[in-house]
């Protein structure tokens, strides 16, 4: 990517910039005060933009989504009526959901485009049967990683 191609990037989203070594990171300020609330370093610039519209809405109450990122994505039962811890924790619980979502996706799209089939993610469980025993068990049909904002919430 070339540095025009970065810079172009890490202006897309407010309250997301990009560190030296390729980290997307997110903070905002508590408003009434000077502190600022650090939201998470994310490996993808959606996480970090994520983090930062959960903030932005819990902390500031905005009565129009438009200033958001990702207005569709906050979710409607969000309690706003949090300690900037809570908001904190919530935030980087949300960014980090929709990360992993973004590198899952990501990974999907190069595994499809490399060999023209969609390759799944093993997984393996463990089942306890009435003898006490657990016994582990390795899936290989790729079931699909299912992950939304509102699981962190």
């Amino acid at each position: 990517m070339s540095a025009a191609a970065v810079e172009e990037s890490s202006r897309k989203y407010k309250g997301v910039r990009r560190r030296r070594w390729g980290k997307w990171v997110s903070e905002i300020r508590v408003p009434g005060t000077q502190e600022r609330l650090w939201l998470g370093s994310y490996s993808t610039p959606e996480g970090a933009a994520i983090a930062h519209d959960i903030a932005h809405y819990c902390l500031r109450r905005p009565s129009s989504l438009n200033g958001l990122n990702f207005p569709s994505m906050v979710p409607p039962n969000l309690n706003v009526n949090m300690s900037p811890k809570s908001v904190q924790k919530a935030a980087s619980d949300a960014g980090m959901a929709v990360d992993a979502q973004m590198i899952v996706i990501s990974n999907e799209t190069k595994a499809s485009e490399n060999s023209g089939v969609i390759v799944g993610m093993e997984t393996e469980s463990w089942e306890n049967d009435s003898s006490g025993s657990w016994e582990g068990s390795v899936g290989k049909e790729g079931e699909a990683l299912s992950i939304s904002v509102e699981d962190y919430l």
